[in-house]
């Protein structure tokens, strides 16, 4: 059923007609765009207006985006949005457009360069010195804010005096990442964010969730944007999204890696440099940003807030493991498009001016953070309270009784409340740690492995000749794997031990050097305990499969003469049949003599990554 009438639609779109023609004039009477569809089963809509909606031009501006040429309310086609920016980058030199890969579906995923000089390529950009904004739309294609105040912001640089921002900064903008699922649009995704009307899909066209997978990078876009990031090495990552969740009055929320990650340097510049200048650009103009918001209980906000300390599976999380300070936005879903799209636009440009006006402290901060090498690496974090709650601005709410679910469910009244001084709880506390070792040793057959970690820029050497080497082995114990796939993947954990060995590596072995600017992010790829690691995402799954077995003729002997020769072995053996369960079961009696012949595979659930000491 249709939840809204085509002639209120039609009254929304005649109320917006009298745009002004010049950015800085605005609608005597701006509108929100409140005609979507889910509108009758979403809380209240709170009015807003701010000083951002002097950003927007009249709708038959000659240079008005799609956005605002259709009432603030909806978001071009990826043909659309490129046939505009094509038009833009014919006005200006400079604005440049490259592609950096192909999707599965074969569109191009293009990325806008906006410099003074007009660069066309990365040894351009870089030759001028300025520290470099990579801002990328649509990772989830349905949370697309970001397009449209990107290309809202690149043709005020070209038309509306804001060239200036490229006087000490560049701009790499992304419109579209997940390309493919940007046309996978109906008005029917995302049922719970007010516009834009259509909205693409989340995944990607082989169903993978882009910003689960930095890490393992499975996704052909994932690949390109790692390449990208590794050939024009930005100074800042924004990631723009929209959230899913509770009600609240923050309208633009953002957040980065911890003091405890692998980055702390880059975020005391991002906690106390960049945040304030932010907050306080968004904050003139009329919004309110905050913290990223994750309740602990979506039915309880006095139950507290979450703070999320990301692995790197996501972008910011990634972003800590590379030493890329990395901001993710997440806008609130249940603010209109117009909104979000304004904060996102303020953010944009905020962003730009900090870089620009901080880069020394900024480059400084990243510099540090590639170079710390930390002599222990922590993998995994225990959640603790924080010991500053948050005075969270939030919207009332009462709980009724569902006679659908049976179940107590939220309902949100839209007036503002102060819920003062929430706890916070976070994954701060350091849980496994490990050693720093000098490099990793990766044997040529595993040449997935070797590629992705090529991918992620990693620098590696190959051995050309065989070499002994004394270095550390895990050992797996309790294989554990997922009931079901999860991004394409069989996940999987173990219980490890360590041990020495001396080994003959053969020629062709990848030598990774932990002392290099991403040494922090192999380590975290390939600590087979780290939760993102290429071992918990399954790519060494082939080494649980067990290929040579005995038969139980064989062993009967076997083991007979093991016993012979072997006196203590009769003593171990007899400690074994303590057990009832083992002592009762002939085939693990059998398989213990055999674990221990000379015919055993001596690498089963050995790892097959090694560790110098």
């Amino acid at each position: 059923m249709r939840l809204t009438s085509l002639s209120a639609i039609a009254l929304l779109a005649a109320s917006t007609s009298g745009y002004c023609s010049a950015a800085a004039q605005t609608s005597t009477t701006p509108q929100l765009a409140n005609t979507y569809i889910n509108d009758e089963i979403l809380p209240p809509l709170t009015s807003w207006h701010g000083g951002s909606e002097s950003l927007i031009l009249a709708a038959d501006s000659k240079w008005a985006t799609p956005f605002e040429q259709n009432g603030l309310k909806t978001s071009p086609s990826y043909d659309e949005t490129f046939a505009w920016l094509d038009k833009l980058i014919a006005e200006s030199e400079m604005l440049k457009k490259v592609s950096i890969g192909k999707s599965p579906q074969g569109r191009e995923i293009w990325m806008i360069v906006a410099s003074k000089e007009g660069a066309e390529d990365a040894t351009a950009l870089a030759s001028n010195g300025k520290p470099t904004l990579l801002a990328q739309a649509g990772i989830h294609s349905g949370e697309i804010d970001g397009k449209d105040a990107g290309m809202m912001l690149l043709r005020d640089m070209v038309f509306n005096g804001k060239a200036e921002l490229l006087n000490n900064a560049n701009l790499l903008f992304v419109p579209i990442f997940s390309v493919d699922g940007h046309e996978r649009s109906t008005e029917y995704n995302r049922v719970n964010q007010r516009g834009p009307v259509n909205m693409g899909w989340r995944t990607t066209a082989q169903n993978l969730n882009l910003n689960r997978d930095y890490a393992k990078a499975d996704t052909p876009e994932m690949q390109h944007m790692l390449r990208a990031i590794n050939i024009w090495q930005p100074d800042l990552y924004i990631d723009v999204h929209v959230t899913d969740g509770i009600d609240y009055q923050y309208d633009v929320t953002f957040g980065y890696n911890l003091a405890q990650g692998q980055s702390p340097a880059i975020y005391n510049w991002l906690e106390n440099s960049y945040r304030p200048m932010i907050e306080s650009a968004l904050s003139e103009q009329g919004h309110i940003p905050g913290p990223l918001v994750f309740a602990i209980d979506n039915t309880d906000i006095t139950k507290g807030m979450s703070l999320w300390n990301a692995s790197p599976r996501f972008s910011n999380g990634y972003g800590d493991a590379r030493h890329l300070p990395t901001i993710l936005i997440e806008n609130h879903s249940l603010k209109p498009f117009k909104q979000r799209v304004l904060g996102t636009y303020v953010m944009l440009e905020s962003s730009l001016k900090a870089i620009a006006d901080d880069s020394t402290k900024l480059i400084s901060a990243i510099q540090q953070d590639r170079y710390r090498y930390s002599p222990r690496v922590t993998l995994t974090w225990q959640q603790e309270q924080q010991a500053q709650g948050w005075d969270f601005k939030g919207i009332g709410y009462t709980l009724e009784q569902s006679a659908i679910s049976g179940n107590e469910i939220v309902r949100w009244n839209g007036e503002p409340q102060l819920y003062p001084n929430l706890p916070v709880i976070g994954g701060t506390k350091a849980d496994i740690k490990v050693s720093r070792p000098d490099a990793y040793y990766i044997p040529p057959q595993w040449q997935e492995v070797i590629e992705r970690l090529s991918v992620h820029g990693i620098r590696m050497t190959t051995l050309d000749k065989p070499a002994e080497l004394k270095l550390q082995q895990y050992q797996f114990t309790n294989p554990s794997f997922n009931n079901s796939d999860y991004e394409g993947r069989q996940q999987v954990k173990a219980e490890v031990t360590s041990h020495g060995v001396d080994v003959k590596l053969p020629a062709g072995t990848v030598r990774i050097d932990t002392k290099q600017p991403l040494g922090d992010l192999a380590i975290l790829l390939l600590e087979p305990q780290s939760p993102d690691s290429l071992f918990q995402w399954g790519f060494f799954n082939p080494i649980f499969t067990r290929t040579e077995y005995i038969e139980n003729y064989a062993v009967e002997p076997l083991a007979a003469k093991m016993l012979k020769d072997e006196p203590a072995l009769q003593a171990e053996f007899d400690k074994a049949l303590n057990d009832p369960e083992f002592a009762a079961n002939p085939r693990a009696r059998l398989r213990w003599f055999y674990e221990r012949s000379p015919y055993f595979d001596n690498q089963y659930l050995k790892y097959p990554v090694l560790r110098g000491l």
